[in-house]
């Protein structure tokens, strides 16, 4: 079934404050609509108001035909305990929830109808035809296929034995993909889909996206999955409060998105300099108006009346002239100024440089369970930039772990220069993870600094009185990640290491990120699948690894 959505005259915020308003939306068969802006513009409210898991502060939502099966999958993966892999799928397609109406329409059919309610038969009917379209019929068959098709460790019949939590990240990124894959949404909202996948995963989320024939509208911060995917983009302007629609892709929104704030900055010096120079020319009359009365006055006595005359007439004279510039002053279209937006404004704090050798891994290896690290000999030296790349799974974290000592080697050796300073941003941005208020756990990483000044840091980075009093656990991935930023800047380091760092930043976030690491001059440990990160740092040595081993490339 082909579906369309459209959205009226909506606004969406929370509390008092209005995120956006007024937003006009058509989604249709074939559209797929990127959603872009800052962090706190409002993209994860639109999704959930498309969805209709929330309600707007106004206007409203069509959906043509009216049972259409919209699929919103939000940007976490929701692993709840004791949930398995398989019923977390069930639940990402929507088949859980078509099965718990099916078996509840099937019970219904044994009483009759209540007074003025539909036929029992025929909300069955209903119940049936929504199940059958969700593809839960077949789900339990295709779901091994597409799990061993991804990779997973995840053999025939254990997918409801396996629970959700005992996954890795990268893990559960695979099973949120095979939701995804194995759904039949007639329009999908997907907010971060790209989130932990590797480049494999990307690809077949790419092909996904673009062989769907039902309309999409994601949010993403992946520069390059925008680039392919997106036939319009819609941007979410915080700073001006407002929002466009540019169709041609992502790569035209950019061009068009310069040429409008151009013209707009243009418009905007052309009218501050028309009205400073007709209240400069106001202000030169009033003077020449004030001069001529001043000088009739002291003159008043002279008997000449064609002078006096003469002298009032140019009097008035100017005083018209005033009098028609503010006029004009005041006949003039009021243009607004652009307002400019918040950005991060980020640099990486240095630590004095370390000891020649930062660490080494002399035939080092780690189990864990069936999987094997190693064994490997590797060595990172003072100033190596190495960009770190490989399938989910993988054991790329685990290298990390094991490179920084924070797991010891089953066999082999590990060890860890002299004079090593640490700065980490991990995937799962367990730094700020637990339930303490963030100014408190930011001032407890950071002794050095007073109170007031952890919280000037913090709203540096755009998290504000909102913001530092909350647990941290109850912070979006996106404002833990600028908080463990933040911590970077305040914290000399000379070895940087970074897992999937640009996962939950917005976009300008993503190149404050890639100037900083620029001007960095330490030794760096990347591990990205952002595709253009990769071709934007600059990286000296890059790592592969595959199968729990490490290949130089």
């Amino acid at each position: 079934m082909t579906a369309t959505l459209v959205a009226h005259d909506l606004a969406g915020g929370y509390g008092h404050r209005i995120l956006f308003d007024g937003l006009d939306l058509t989604v249709a068969p074939g559209d797929v609509i990127g959603v872009v802006g800052a962090n706190g513009a409002g993209k994860s409210t639109l999704l959930r108001l498309l969805a209709g898991a929330a309600a707007p502060q106004q206007g409203g939502l069509t959906l043509c035909p009216s049972d259409a099966f919209v699929g919103w999958l939000p940007q976490e993966h929701e692993r709840t305990p004791g949930e398995s892999v398989a019923g977390y799928v069930a639940r990402r397609t929507g088949c859980a929830r078509a099965t718990a109406d099916l078996d509840a329409a099937a019970t219904a059919l044994e009483h009759d109808a209540p007074p003025g309610g539909p036929e029992p038969a025929d909300v069955y009917a209903a119940a049936l035809e929504r199940w059958l379209a969700s593809g839960a019929a077949d789900l339990e068959e295709r779901l091994p296929v597409v799990l061993a098709d991804l990779g997973l460790p995840i053999g025939p019949g254990e997918a409801e034995q396996t629970a959700m939590t005992s996954l890795s990240g990268g893990q559960a990124a695979r099973v949120g993909l095979a939701a995804l894959l194995l759904s039949r949404f007639d329009l999908v909202l997907l907010d971060e889909p790209t989130n932990d996948l590797d480049l494999d995963g990307l690809a077949r989320l790419e092909a996904f996206v673009q062989g769907l024939r039902g309309g999409v509208v994601l949010v993403s911060h992946d520069r390059e999955f925008l680039a392919r995917c997106v036939t319009e983009v819609l941007e979410l302007d915080l700073a001006q409060h407002s929002h466009r629609l540019f169709g041609g892709g992502y790569e035209a929104y950019l061009e068009e998105r310069s040429t409008v704030r151009r013209h707009a900055r243009e418009r905007y010096e052309e009218f501050a300099q028309k009205k400073a120079d007709l209240v400069s020319r106001a202000r030169t009359q009033r003077e020449w108006s004030s001069q001529g009365v001043r000088n009739a006055m002291r003159k008043a006595p002279d008997n000449d009346r064609v002078r006096r005359r003469a002298q009032s007439e140019s009097s008035e004279k100017q005083a018209r002239k005033v009098r028609q510039m503010e006029s004009r002053i005041a006949r003039l279209e009021e243009v607004e100024e652009p307002r400019k937006e918040w950005q991060l404004q980020f640099t990486i704090g240095a630590a004095p440089r370390s000891g020649s050798v930062v660490a080494t891994l002399a035939g080092a290896a780690v189990h864990r369970g069936a999987f094997t690290l190693g064994p490997l000999s590797l060595q990172v030296d003072a100033g190596d930039r190495i960009g770190i790349t490989g399938p989910n799974g993988a054991g790329k974290s685990t290298l990390l772990q094991l490179l920084l000592g924070r797991i010891e080697a089953d066999e082999g050796s590990a060890s860890l220069g002299a004079n090593v300073r640490i700065g980490e941003i991990d995937q799962a941005r367990s730094l700020l993870a637990d339930e303490a208020p963030l100014a408190d756990a930011a001032g407890a990483l950071l002794p050095e600094m007073t109170p007031a000044d952890v919280r000037t840091l913090l709203a540096k980075f755009g998290l504000r009185a909102d913001h530092v009093g909350r647990p941290c656990a109850e912070l979006s991935p996106g404002e833990r990640t600028r908080a463990a930023l933040a911590l970077l800047q305040a914290r000399g380091v000379n070895l940087l290491v970074l897992d999937e760092p640009t996962n939950h930043l917005d976009l300008p976030a993503i190149e404050q990120l890639e100037q900083a690491l620029e001007s960095y001059t330490g030794t760096l440990l990347l591990v990205t699948h952002d595709r253009r990160m990769l071709e934007t740092v600059r990286i000296d040595r890059r790592w592969q690894v595959e199968d729990g081993e490490v290949a130089e490339l």
